[in-house]
Parts: structure tokens; C-alpha cells; sequence
């Protein structure tokens, strides 16, 4: 039986019209429907529309606002620092992509950063807001709440993820750049362990400290802890950068872990660096190009596969789901069916095979 495809307006439409029964405005409930259907264009999963019962759920709950604007704790022009007062994250982080693209024709680099803000979702969904201006984009986020990474060395959970996103432009369409600073994110492990499946490679390590591709000791008590990005080789290079990430989120925004926070949210650290001011766009564009090049023209090893740009598989993948439809994860299909019946609401039409 072939898998069951569906208009990804149809689902932008279905997404908003949720949230706005959940108490979101218009405007802001469109935003965060476009941002999770995004990431399920490109093909990630699991911070789509996968998230979406959770994001209701925190709406009713009262863990996200509904209404509100972030407060401005600090303005220096090329430099700002929000309070979100967990507002939706896609929301939040289109106001300040949006504000820091605008300033940036005022200052070299403009640099935002943002505490309590809900959870932000994807952060490939967010580049091409900026490289689609000729800007060059740098992102990362942490959840304060959140402890499922072991430092390099340890077996103790201490921080979150730690995802580094950033954004390049080229003359070939932007290099878009997303990756954890640990051997994985929640989101795999807990998708793996829902379809009773294994992780591709053992990224976690349990209470003993023994490596395990098996989701499932990931909710045992003690429960397993995910590795730093390079795993027990290199594994202190993603200790380092998980640091760094906390650095730029809780560090600047000035709310982290040391505040004990009891609420699902996130601290977000955006930068955006105008070319212009340095050897100019052009020019950029040109040595990203001849790099990319470089790296494309280089021969597979035997056996493997060819040499692909960051984001690239994303981008292509986009294309082609907005013409043939977007190919739902089959978990999330249920899940949205029974978030439309919750809410008195039809679920997506799937598109005419």
C-alpha cells in the first residue's frame, strides 16, 4: 500500500487552525504551523508536526502564552536581549530574525539572544529567512530543563543537545547548516524507542557507562544519557561545543540552569552578520562557491556515497514534497487525526494518488 502523501498547505491550514482553537492569534498560530510543516519538508521529523499535540498540550496547560509580547531586558542596538515569557518559539524567532535583518543595515553584526522562550522547533526552518536577504546567519538554542547529555567522560545527564544551526549564502542557493553538539537529539531517541526500532548506532550510554543503540534503557531508572558529539573517540570536541552553546544561550540571555527552571522553554542565541560591511556579498558568495565546488568535484571513497553540501538533501527534498505531496512520519498521521477530533476540526485530505 503506498504511503499516504498530503498538500503541505493543507497542512499549514490544519496546523493553524489547531493552534487558533488553542487560544493563538491568527498571525501567530500561521507562523508556527509554517515552521513545523517546513521541517517536515525537509525531512525532519521530528520536529515537525510531530510536535504539535505537545505544543497544543502546553497552549491548554498553560505552559505556552497565548498572548503577550517579549519584554526587552536589554537594547544596545546591535545587541538585544528578550525575556519571551514563553511565548511560541516560531513566533519569537521570526520577530527577532525579522528585527535583526532590519538592523543589519545599520551594524556590521547584529546579535540577539532570548530566555524563556517555549520550545523553537526546527532550526533549518529558519536560515533562508535571512540568506534569502543576503545575510549569513548563526543560531543555536538549549532548554535549561533539560539534561539528557553526558559530559565527555561522565555518565551524570547534565545539558540538552545543543543544537548549531547556521546559514550561508552561496551562488548556488544557501548552505544550511543544523547539527547537535551530541552523537544525537531527544527527538531520534524518543521516535526510535515509539516504533520499538534502534538507533543507527549505539549513541547512548547507560547508567554502567556501556554503549547501546537501544532507545529503551534512554527511560530506565537510572536512565541512559546520550553522548557528545564524536561518541568516546572524539567526543571531547562536542563536550567543547555544548559548552559553548551554553555560553551563547544561558549564559547571555541570563536565565539557565542555575535558576532551577521547572518549565519546558528555551534560551536562543541569533546572529546575523551583514557582508556588506566586510569584502562585501560578492565576494563571499564567490569563495563559498569555489569551496563548494572543491567539495563536490572530490571523489567518493569505494563504496560510499557522493560528497553532498549541508542542507542540500533538505532543499531538494522541499521541492519535491511541495509538488508530490509531503510524506508524513506514519506515527504523526494518528496523532493529527486525533488533535482535529479533539478540537472538532477535519483531518487533512491526503492527496489523489
Amino acid at each position: 500500500m503506498p504511503e499516504l502523501r498530503y498538500r503541505h498547505l493543507d497542512l499549514v491550514h490544519l496546523a493553524a487552525a489547531l493552534l487558533e482553537k488553542a487560544g493563538l492569534a491568527e498571525e501567530r498560530a500561521r507562523i508556527v504551523a509554517e515552521t513545523l510543516v517546513e521541517a517536515d519538508l525537509m525531512g525532519h521529523s521530528t520536529h515537525g508536526l510531530a510536535l504539535l499535540p505537545a505544543y497544543l498540550g502546553e497552549l491548554d496547560g498553560g505552559g505556552m502564552a497565548k498572548t503577550g509580547e517579549p519584554d526587552t531586558v536589554q537594547d544596545l542596538g546591535q545587541a538585544f536581549t528578550w525575556d519571551g515569557g514563553y511565548l511560541p518559539g516560531p513566533w519569537l524567532m521570526h520577530q527577532a530574525l525579522k528585527l535583526a535583518a532590519m538592523r543589519a543595515a545599520s551594524y556590521p553584526v547584529v546579535t540577539g539572544v532570548i530566555r524563556k522562550s517555549h520550545h523553537i522547533a526546527c532550526l533549518a526552518a529558519y536560515p533562508e529567512l535571512l540568506t534569502s536577504k543576503g545575510l549569513l546567519v548563526i543560531l543555536s538554542c538549549s532548554d535549561p530543563i533539560n539534561r539528557t547529555v553526558a559530559p565527555f567522560g561522565g555518565l551524570t545527564a547534565t545539558y540538552s543537545p545543543n543544537p548549531i544551526a547556521a546559514g550561508i549564502p552561496t551562488p548556488d542557493g544557501p548552505i544550511i547548516i543544523d547539527v547537535s553538539t551530541s552523537a544525537t537529539a531527544n527527538g531520534l531517541v524518543v521516535q526510535k524507542h515509539r516504533e520499538g526500532a534502534r538507533l543507527p548506532h549505539p549513541w547512548l550510554q547507560d547508567s554502567s557507562g556501556e554503549l547501546t543503540d537501544d532507545p529503551a534503557v534512554f527511560f530506565q531508572n537510572p536512565p541512559a544519557t546520550i553522548l557528545p558529539l564524536g561518541g568516546l573517540d572524539t567526543g571531547y570536541k562536542g563536550f567543547a561545543l555544548g559548552l559553548l552553546v551554553e555560553a551563547l544561550t544561558n549564559g547571555l540571555c541570563g536565565y539557565g540552569r542555575a535558576e532551577h527552571p521547572t518549565r519546558w522553554g528555551g534560551s536562543v542565541f541569533l546572529q546575523v552578520i551583514n557582508p556588506e560591511a566586510f569584502s562585501g556579498l560578492e565576494y563571499l558568495k564567490k569563495e563559498m562557491g569555489h569551496l563548494a565546488q572543491a567539495c563536490l568535484s572530490s571523489p567518493p571513497r569505494a563504496g560510499g556515497t557522493p560528497v553532498r553540501l549541508p542542507g542540500s538533501r533538505a532543499r531538494a527534498l522541499r521541492e519535491e514534497q511541495k509538488k508530490e505531496g509531503v510524506q508524513l512520519y506514519p506515527p504523526i498521521v494518528p496523532a493529527l487525526q486525533e488533535c482535529a477530533q479533539q478540537y472538532g476540526l477535519d483531518m487533512a485530505e491526503p492527496c489523489e494518488s
